[in-house]
């Protein structure tokens, strides 16, 4: 008898058919993978279980009783928690806090911190989900606030826990940790149904898998049955390339030049040491490290967001150390920022408005300071056109896209402006297969057309697909720096994890050095 089954859901949004009669079910002891593309109508299917929506049709069955799930509180009743892409934490507050927040345990309205404690000490025990229970979640990394929010779900008695697009955000090191919890967690009855479209995750975490594509349920299988070229081609409905082409790169003038760079973090500790390299046109390089080394902070500096303690910046020459983020737009700097909620998009704003940000004070989109509708509308059209943004109309607010397509927004909107240097920090953050391929040939397209890229991404393939030099950075400072060719990830990640000391040895820099020049 399944756990969970859904027999003809249906979901109607104004214009779009989110879920056209999808059925499913998920057994006791079984992680089922939702795999679809952006849009696909997964975590819109997901949400009618948690009672976050309401169905238009179809049923959903609890231990084989038809229920009419009303909130997520009914659907916690049920024994149905949820971990959603973005965390529902409450930053300030302690992690046994947040666990326990809405049934905290005590009497006549007293709250009984050691029992909360105590009970949240054992949850962690038990499923192996080691945390502090007294740390702040401000002070906690992605990683862990997802431990938090699983084990608030199991706190509240879920037997059935749906993880949407659950490694997002995180570090390889961290996913490897979050599969080892989630099969622990099977092993201990528990029912998992693993929103992605991740198609290695899929392989390696999942029992069974179904596909949906454009609201309907396409395909159900098995890893064992299957591989990544057959999930990619029931995902978009055609083949894709998983493999990156791309030729050699020809190395023109320089373009962006780190001269000695020194920046501190929001704690006032210096987070970059006296950083040097340089990017030319026409050529992809990637810094590859841990989150956490310094990359957000050099990223900043770059595109007009903090200022550096020492050292400069150059760009084609132009000292832009001191820019600030309007004077980096207009000297020819895009960003592609590793978190679009807080940098890249205006949640509250639509998508034609998102869409041309940065270059909304000037021509064609404004005129001393009047904006010009049709302009800004055109332009926006294009874009969702062209980037397959999948919407309705570029009316539609940015905080009701799904998590895939506002991506898309952001990055429509960096490579449109047609920059002298991208900087692309996590380009396919939450993006399927289809929109990854797109979005690495946009990349690609920017080093043939002579322009400078910097990519930043924790994705190891991503990096030894698109970069044509690699830098790694460890403590905030480059210990290592690879030409493509000479790089694995299994070196990589010796070198991000601090294998190779803080310091770039004499061999390493000899190399370096040689590598650059000969590349410019």
């Amino acid at each position: 008898m399944p756990v969970l089954e859904l027999r003809e859901i249906t979901k109607v949004f104004p214009g779009v058919v989110a879920n056209d009669n999808v059925s499913m079910s998920l057994e006791r002891g079984e992680i089922v993978a939702l795999l679809g593309e952006n849009g696909a109508g997964k975590s819109t299917l997901m949400n009618v279980v948690y009672g976050l929506l309401s169905s238009d049709g179809g049923e959903v069955l609890v231990d084989d009783q038809p229920v009419k799930i009303k909130s997520p509180r009914h659907a916690i009743d049920l024994g149905i928690g949820m971990v959603h892409q973005h965390f529902m934490l409450v930053e300030p507050l302690t992690v046994t806090e947040n666990i326990v927040l809405g049934r905290e345990p005590g009497r006549f309205g007293v709250i009984d911190f050691a029992t909360a404690r105590k009970k949240v000490q054992e949850l962690s025990s038990r499923y192996g989900l080691t945390v502090n229970p007294d740390a702040r979640i401000m002070d906690l990394s992605v990683g862990m606030q997802q431990r938090v929010e699983i084990l608030k779900a199991l706190y509240q008695g879920a037997r059935v826990l749906i993880l949407d697009e659950p490694t997002a955000v995180l570090t390889p090191q961290e996913v490897k940790e979050l599969f080892s919890v989630v099969r622990s967690l099977v092993d201990e009855g528990l029912s998992v149904v693993f929103i992605t479209h991740k198609l290695e995750e899929v392989m390696s975490v999942s029992d069974r898998i179904i596909v949906m594509r454009d609201g309907k349920v396409v395909g159900e299988t098995r890893p064992s049955e299957t591989d990544d070229v057959g999930l990619a081609r029931l995902m978009v409905g055609r083949d894709v390339v998983l493999n990156v082409q791309k030729g050699s790169s020809v190395c023109g003038a320089q373009v962006l030049e780190v001269e000695d760079l020194h920046v501190k973090d929001d704690r006032g500790l210096e987070a970059v040491h006296g950083l040097t390299f340089s990017v030319c046109g026409g050529e992809i390089v990637a810094l590859a490290g841990v989150s956490g080394n310094g990359q957000t902070e050099l990223i900043e500096v770059i595109v007009g967001l903090r200022r550096p303690t020492a050292g400069m910046l150059r760009l084609k020459g132009i000292d832009i150390t001191q820019a600030s983020a309007r004077d980096s737009i207009e000297a020819g700097v895009s960003h592609i920022p590793e978190d679009r909620h807080r940098r890249g998009l205006v949640l509250e704003f639509n998508l034609a408005e998102n869409l041309i940000l940065g270059d909304h004070r000037v021509a064609p989109y404004a005129t001393r300071g009047i904006m010009h509708p049709s302009a800004i509308a055109s332009t926006a059209e294009k874009r969702i056109a062209d980037y397959d943004i999948r919407t309705p109309s570029w009316h539609v607010l940015a905080s009701n896209l799904s998590g895939g397509n506002q991506q898309k927004v952001v990055v429509a909107r960096e490579i449109g402006r047609n920059p002298e240097l991208l900087v692309a920090a996590q380009p396919t953050r939450g993006l399927d297969v289809g929109a990854i391929e797109f979005v690495h040939k946009q990349i690609l397209q920017e080093r043939e057309n002579g322009k400078a890229v910097l990519l930043v991404s924790l994705e190891l393939e991503e990096v030894l697909s698109l970069a044509d030099r690699i830098l790694v950075i460890y403590e905030g400072r480059i210990v290592k720096e690879f030409a493509v060719a000479d790089a694995d990830e299994e070196t990589l990640g010796y070198y991000m994890t601090g294998g190779g000391g803080s310091k770039l040895d004499d061999e390493g820099a000899q190399g370096s050095t040689e590598m650059s020049e000969g590349d410019a």
